[in-house]
């Protein structure tokens, strides 16, 4: 099955909560976006989870340093997922996964920024993390660039689970789909909508298969 997760990428606690309260009953994972951490601190992902208990709460680190320490500090604050970087260290990303499984936790990989995705996911793939995040950043978008250029070679020559997100619309679901993501990750369309929830519900229909109304 499919999740969806919404990423909250706000600079204050009040403005995240407000589309995660709007938006929980159709999504699976709610974000502690990278800007909303930093500014607001590991605190909004300890606030986030005890607002929201029956939902996974996803700390977007993206660790590049410390590996166990700060995936330590993230859990410790309730986040049940936690992403590090593609291009950190391997001994970054090792100790961030031993963290993870100490605690029985999950641990995404971004690819984020990555020149090889393909290379990069190779020399990753042996320590086993949970997901991969086929990721399109935001200043890519902005230059017309999309997630979905690996996503055929991804599946057919790295085949571990994977998330993907970057400016992720209704309309592409049906494309995404045939490929089987575990986690579809969609930030602006949901959280710059007007009506946030009825984007967020837009969006688990397309991924259960139902026409878009």
């Amino acid at each position: 099955m499919t999740l969806l997760q919404v990423a909250l990428d706000f600079l204050y606690t009040n403005e995240a909560l407000k589309i995660a309260a709007a938006t929980q009953e159709y999504v699976d994972i709610i974000e502690a976006g990278t800007p909303l951490i930093k500014s607001e601190g590991i605190r909004v992902v300890e606030i986030l989870k005890k607002s929201y208990q029956r939902k996974k709460i996803f700390a977007d680190l993206k660790i590049m340093d410390a590996g166990a320490l700060e995936a330590k500090m993230a859990f410790e604050a309730g986040a049940d997922m936690i992403s590090v970087c593609a291009q950190a260290s391997v001994e970054t990303i090792s100790e961030a996964i031993e963290e993870t499984r100490r605690r029985n936790k999950k641990v995404v990989i971004d690819l984020i920024g990555s020149r090889d995705c393909l290379l990069c996911s190779k020399e990753i793939k042996h320590l086993s993390p949970d997901f991969f995040c086929i990721h399109t950043g935001l200043d890519e978008q902005m230059r017309g660039k999309g997630p979905f250029g690996i996503l055929e070679s991804f599946v057919k020559e790295i085949n571990s689970p994977f998330c993907i997100a970057g400016g992720i619309m209704p309309e592409a679901i049906p494309l995404i789909m045939p490929f089987e993501p575990s986690i579809i990750i969609v930030g602006g369309y949901i959280t710059s909508a007007e009506k946030p929830e009825e984007a967020a519900k837009t969006i688990k229909e397309a991924i259960g298969g139902r026409r878009l109304t």
